[in-house]
């Protein structure tokens, strides 16, 4: 039978994954300008001239941030994201990650990154689901950039689930959830590692990994995911 894509169902042509090109030009990406650092398109409201409100949490042991969609609930980026995690299409990873690859970086950060660094899941939670979706992530993004992939984190303890609760019971939530690996610590001693994961919503979970991460040897951190959650204010695009 001829194949369909697993997000709209229109028959696929000469595609390489499970999506069509009709879906991949949906994607509700982040606008620009964006703030240098965080990679965050400026709020309604920050045409003053006023610091970047997304940036305001992040440790100064964090570099860059960068995300390439906004995650809306019937948005196509989000329908991408629930059929890699929970239906299992692999596939999409190779797309997804391709184009996680253009994201613009400062010169320092593409000069420095050594390593990608999957945020890790919880030990039930892959066994139930089979993989884990950063890795697999992380797996895709590695050859466009030519860097390995080290699984150096690894929980500690499991958090609750992030998605119900509040930005600051998430930060509580995911604080020392997480700690370097003994089979990754020597290799990302004094190194610049680029941490992997799907969504970013508060950067809580972004932020506790950085620490475990710094706390473990990594001179600095930055993060790279597909999804970015937005905010009251944000300034999107018309698509979705």
């Amino acid at each position: 039978m001829p194949g369909v894509c697993v997000l709209c169902n229109a028959p696929l042509g000469s595609e390489p994954g499970p999506a069509c090109l009709l879906c991949w030009t949906r994607i509700d990406r982040l606008s620009h300008p964006q703030c240098a650092r965080c990679g965050h398109p400026p709020a309604r409201d920050a045409e003053s001239g006023d610091s970047c409100r997304w940036c305001e949490p992040l440790p100064p042991y964090i570099r860059a941030v960068r995300s390439l969609a906004w995650m809306t609930r019937r948005g196509t980026a989000s329908r991408m994201v629930h059929a890699l995690k929970y239906d299992g299409w692999h596939a999409l990873a190779g797309g997804m990650s391709a184009e996680m690859a253009r994201l613009g970086w400062p010169a320092d950060v593409m000069k420095e990154r050594a390593f990608l660094v999957p945020v890790p899941l919880a030990r039930w939670r892959e066994r139930e689901r089979g993989f884990n979706q950063a890795r697999v992530l992380a797996a895709a993004l590695a050859p466009h950039w030519q860097l390995p992939v080290c699984d150096a984190l690894e929980r500690t303890r499991t958090p609750a689930s992030q998605t119900r609760l509040t930005p600051g019971e998430r930060v509580v939530n995911v604080t020392r959830a997480f700690a370097v690996a003994s089979a990754g610590s020597a290799e990302i001693q004094g190194a610049h590692c680029v941490l992997v994961d799907d969504v970013v919503t508060t950067a809580a979970t972004l932020v506790a990994c950085a620490a475990a991460l710094v706390d473990g040897g990594a001179r600095i951190v930055s993060c790279v995911t597909f999804g970015r959650a937005p905010a009251i204010g944000d300034r999107r695009s018309p698509l979705e």
